[in-house]
């Protein structure tokens, strides 16, 4: 089961850092309203981690599959948020100022907060999206007539 939700969470995170650098050379990276294109990208990989699981088993258990979906949507907000932390401390100081006036926040900007707000954000939308994918995968209980 591990080697589900490594790999699609190592994919997930690779396309997260894309999509961040293909912004940043839009210089688009700095309106924090593109970020809702991550969701997206999580609930691809989420979803086909968990398609690709239930194909595998004979018996698909409903735990299982909620396990597959959130440490894969787990493993990519922790490589995406250790790709960030390196960006905003390291490379590009700016960046989390310059986000943080976007959020008309009156204290002290630093970028500890943009990081913790991405793996509040990536957590959140790997349990949402891992419930309601769930929904669709889950073997029906309903007797067919």
């Amino acid at each position: 089961m591990g080697k589900f939700y490594i790999k699609y969470g190592i994919a997930i995170a690779i396309a997260l850092v894309a999509y961040f650098l293909f912004t940043k050379l839009l210089g688009l990276h700095k309106y924090p309203i593109l970020s809702a294109a991550n969701a997206v990208i999580f609930g691809a990989g989420i979803l086909f981690s968990m398609k690709k699981y239930k194909s595998e088993k004979s018996n698909f258990k409903y735990e299982k599959g909620f396990q597959v979906g959130l440490f894969t949507g787990g493993i990519a907000t922790i490589l995406f948020s250790v790709f960030m932390a390196i960006y905003i401390f390291q490379i590009d100081t700016q960046f989390a100022h310059a986000i943080l006036d976007s959020w008309g926040l009156n204290y002290n900007k630093g970028g500890l907060i943009v990081i913790i707000s991405l793996v509040m954000m990536g957590f959140s939308t790997t349990l949402v999206l891992t419930l309601a994918f769930m929904q669709l995968l889950k073997e029906t209980w309903n007797p067919s007539s």
